[in-house]
């Protein structure tokens, strides 16, 4: 029994380490504030198994969806790489 258990939770590790993402293809919307034009607050992440052009047009489409709303007063932005403050 120990030895069936100790299989599944090697198993499990395993797992959750093939299905990190290193953020090679991930892109980040990200936008500041009416208060601080300098603050990065995030908005969204792509990073659909399709790959970096996918998840970089997505990230585009969205960045100017909200910027092209009315009334907005915030940059919207997109960079490489999974979430950083």
């Amino acid at each position: 029994m120990r030895l069936l258990l100790r299989a599944f939770l090697l198993l499990s590790i395993v797992g959750l380490m093939a299905g990190c993402d290193s953020g090679n293809d991930t892109f980040t919307l990200y936008r500041n504030s009416v208060m601080d034009e300098n603050m990065r607050i995030h908005v969204a992440s792509f990073n659909s198994t399709d790959g970096e052009a996918y998840n970089r047009e997505n990230c585009q489409q969205a960045q100017q969806l909200f910027q092209a709303q009315p009334g907005v007063r915030t940059k919207f932005w997109c960079e490489k790489g999974v979430f950083r403050k």
